[in-house]
């Protein structure tokens, strides 16, 4: 019963976001918030992360290189976010003809790249931050990891959807 309270918990609060991003506040209220919210989602998704887990004494010691790995890849998505929100600031002064003549796709696949290879980076310190607490887990608890696993990669892929959808609206 406890574990399908936990993954029930688990659930609503990674569904959180998406049902938050839905409500579309206002420009100037939603920077205003998301920075306090998405602080307070990321506290709530480690503390329920850490919880679903029901750490021993033992493996509670080897928990804080997690939770530094996980804040340390928000902050640099954070600053990916930041870099694309100031690119597309620059091009929104140009009227659409103007864009178009100062494409430079070599610059777009670099910055791609630079990205991609950021968020490389961040994974395998987000992995190499697991692998000892992981080891210790018992088969329940791995098995919660899991499904705590599996509906952080829905919600991302309904994000994923939902951004898409978005784009073809827009073209």
């Amino acid at each position: 019963m406890m574990k399908i309270v936990v993954i029930g918990t688990a659930a609503l609060l990674l569904a959180a976001p998406s049902i938050a991003s839905a409500q579309a506040p206002s420009p100037a209220t939603s920077e205003r918030l998301n920075a306090v919210d998405r602080n307070t989602l990321m506290d709530m998704r480690i503390d329920l992360t850490k919880a679903a887990l029901q750490l021993t004494p033992d493996q509670e010691k080897l928990w804080p290189p997690v939770e530094s790995a996980i804040r340390a890849r928000a902050e640099d998505r954070k600053a990916r976010v930041a870099k694309i929100s100031e690119t597309v600031g620059r091009r929104a002064d140009q009227n659409a003809v103007e864009t178009i003549r100062n494409r430079d796709p070599i610059a777009f696949l670099q910055r791609r790249s630079e990205a991609l290879a950021q968020r490389s980076a961040d994974l395998d310190k987000l992995a190499e931050a697991w692998q000892p607490l992981y080891k210790t887990l018992n088969p329940e608890q791995r098995q919660r990891m899991g499904a705590l696993a599996v509906l952080v990669l829905h919600d991302m892929s309904d994000v994923v959807e939902r951004r898409r959808a978005q784009a073809e609206d827009e073209d």
